[in-house]
């Protein structure tokens, strides 16, 4: 059976009207094309939907059961294709994000909120999980988009790297605020907050102390930066963060903030990843969220350049 949109459109505008005339006019085609379109549906449904009678066409009881069927699949066509048109719009959809703590309590949800303020149909899922778990996550393809330390090269995440530079965290008193870059040297021997043994930013933190022959004094050993600002607002400790923290406080803490941040020298580098499915083409709306959450973390990485 072959039946068309067309066939089923025709039909109904002829149920309603009475008028192969009329259902030409509010379709825009010719009264010969509306009466071929209804000429092959009784052919493909081997059945008579009209018998004229005093100039009017009226429908069979064949053809006003079947009026019900092409109004439910009129219907249905016109709300997919309206879905789709949203959909294609960004009006309409789900979006999936997992993201690394750093960027899970401030910088995610305020991006998000930017993106979906105007799209009141969009649905959004936000998780907070290790880099590891999220690369595994858009490899099984559970997620549209992540945010996570830089995992290995695999065939099946897509990857935008990026390079974030590390800043130093101060109290806004404290007299190494006065400086416009701190260096490792600045720091020897003072109690610090940094992550765990083990993890590559430690490691780069360590690295950096060394090369100024400075003595690295770990006092408090965290799993993400947040907690340590209000160690360092207290002047418990300084603090070498990811500039995704350290921007976040920025936005959330209002003015005058208890720590400033500085750039900090030798270069401590976080590689990050924005990473997709490789083998699930992204929908508009992750592809459009993975742009702006690009340009936000290029904007975060300009903000406490030093060069």
């Amino acid at each position: 059976m072959n039946i068309s949109f067309r066939q089923l459109q025709a039909f109904r505008e002829v149920v309603r009207s009475g008028s192969v005339s009329e259902a030409a006019r509010v379709m825009g085609r010719t009264q010969p094309a509306i009466s071929a379109l209804i000429a092959n549906l009784e052919t493909e449904l081997n059945i008579t939907l009209f018998r004229r009678q005093r100039g009017k066409m009226s429908p069979t009881p064949e053809a006003l059961y079947f009026l019900g069927e092409a109004d439910a699949i009129l219907d249905r066509l016109a709300l997919s294709t309206r879905t789709m048109r949203e959909i294609g719009a960004l009006e309409k959809g789900r979006l999936n994000i997992a993201s690394m703590p750093a960027a899970a309590s401030m910088l995610m949800p305020q991006l998000l909120a930017d993106f979906l303020k105007d799209k009141p149909d969009v649905q959004a899922s936000l998780m907070m999980r290790a880099s590891a778990v999220i690369a595994e996550w858009i490899t099984s393809q559970q997620y549209d988009i992540g945010l996570g330390e830089t995992p290995s090269n695999s065939a099946a995440i897509d990857m935008q790297n990026l390079e974030l530079e590390c800043v130093c965290a101060i109290a806004a008193d404290d007299p190494l605020a006065a400086k416009s870059v701190i260096q490792a040297k600045d720091l020897s021997g003072k109690p610090m907050a940094a992550l765990q043994d083990g993890h590559q930013n430690l490691k780069a933190t360590q690295r950096a102390f060394a090369e100024q022959n400075s003595k690295f004094e770990h006092r408090f050993e965290l799993r993400n930066f947040q907690p340590a600002l209000p160690l360092v607002e207290k002047k418990l400790c300084y603090c070498v963060c990811d500039p995704i923290t350290a921007a976040g406080y920025l936005k959330m803490q209002p003015s005058p903030r208890p720590v400033v941040f500085r750039p900090f020298k030798p270069s401590v580098v976080l590689k990050v990843s924005i990473m997709q499915p490789a083998h699930k083409p992204p929908s508009g709306l992750a592809k459009a969220f993975a742009e702006l959450l690009r340009k936000e973390l290029d904007g975060i990485n300009s903000l406490f350049d030093c060069d």
